[in-house]
């Protein structure tokens, strides 16, 4: 299940060139100074074979814009409208999510993307349809519940992921490989951290390239938080979110690691505090 001949969970997402340009592609992006962005805008340069960028002047310029991003979230717009249905039945308040900015994407889109996002704002930022998000991240639950815990592996190189992502692991059993993820830990059987997981969990297409270059290449499913400017065209399930912000990340891996436990029985025991990272 790798998103290639139109196979996995959501073989629509696959059906896109990898490449866009004009209107498959990103839009032009609108002011990257406009205010009260909550999210992240950078493009990420990716290491041609870790996924993750080495430069300490990069690594510093990341680190920098999350901050930024913190900043934005640390005062939410809780009257947004972020879902064509306001009486939708979610796991939590709307008021929640709104207040860790989950729906808030970036200031570009990708044609993979458009089914999740609900509107634009008028700074340019669009966003994304919280429902959505909610619902996949049940979906998520019930595939990942069918799994034994030790062959889930989730991967994150983004920063405010790295300790959201750990959690996630030790509350569901499953083995975290965050930071540089070493190429080979996949596919090189001679490497001495070499693994074989059933299915992969990533915070970011973008960032964790080389966890999902490697799933597709062992022919094992991946699921992907995917923002407004995400390529889908790997993965076998988006979950629609803001994954570039501490608060929205700690949410959604909160989320899906409770709605894991509870699909295979256990009693979910864990508090949104015990997911979130410190700045």
């Amino acid at each position: 299940m790798s998103g290639n001949d139109e196979e996995g969970l959501d073989a629509a997402e696959s059906e896109v060139d990898p490449e866009p340009t004009g209107e498959a592609g990103a839009e032009p992006e609108p002011d990257p100074d406009a205010a009260d962005a909550e999210a992240d805008d950078e493009e990420q340069t990716p290491d041609t074979e870790s996924g993750e960028s080495e430069d300490p002047v990069e690594d510093a310029a990341d680190a920098a814009a999350d901050d930024e991003t913190e900043e934005a979230e640390a005062e939410p717009s809780l009257d947004e409208d972020v879902m064509p249905d306001e009486e939708a039945d979610l796991l939590i308040p709307v008021e929640d999510y709104l207040a860790a900015g989950v729906h808030i994407g970036t200031q570009q889109k990708t044609k993979d993307m458009e089914r999740f996002i609900h509107r634009v704002r008028t700074d340019g930022l669009y966003v994304l349809d919280v429902s959505m998000t909610d619902q996949r991240i049940r979906t998520a639950a019930d595939f990942l519940a069918g799994y034994n815990p030790e062959q889930v592996l989730v991967a994150s190189s983004r920063q405010y992921g790295r300790f959201p992502a750990e959690k996630f692991a030790d509350a569901v059993g499953a083995r975290a490989r965050t930071g540089r993820f070493i190429p080979g830990t996949l596919t090189n059987p001679d490497y001495e951290g070499y693994i074989e997981p059933d299915v992969v969990v990533v915070t970011d297409p973008i960032g964790d390239s080389q966890a999902v270059k490697e799933a597709i290449t062992v022919g094992i499913p991946v699921i992907a938080m995917c923002d407004s400017n995400n390529q889908t065209s790997n993965v076998d399930l988006v979950v629609p979110t803001n994954n570039k912000g501490r608060k929205a990340l700690s949410v959604v891996y909160w989320l899906l690691a409770n709605e894991t436990l509870d699909r295979r029985g256990a009693e979910p025991a864990y508090a949104l505090e015990d997911f979130e990272s410190e700045l």
